[in-house]
């Protein structure tokens, strides 16, 4: 699954990831920092899930809102996404 379908998929289907295709092509390169920024945590978490900076990324979100989680455990409940799933076969981008 290529990062920026990852950071944007809004529910899976079976083995189909579903993709918010205008918020990908609009921010799928942007880093967890960036989307940060744009208030966009759901996107910022999936992105730093991805890319393996966790531990650096939950400070900064605990220091930006108010969820008090402690650890990356929590934080993953918080969004409901676990690890990158590699039992995609098929990604569908809704426009």
């Amino acid at each position: 699954m290529k990062r920026g379908d990852f950071i944007f998929t809004i529910g899976y289907h079976g083995g189909t990831a579903i993709v918010d295709g205008v918020a990908r092509k609009e921010h799928g390169n942007a880093s967890a920092e960036e989307l940060m920024e744009l208030g966009l945590y759901r996107a910022a978490f999936c992105a730093a899930l991805f890319d393996g900076k966790l531990d650096t990324f939950l400070p900064v979100f605990t220091a930006r809102t108010s969820i008090g989680v402690t650890d990356v455990e929590q934080l993953k409940r918080v969004f409901g996404v676990f690890e990158v799933p590699d039992s995609v076969e098929k990604v569908v981008v809704i426009k």
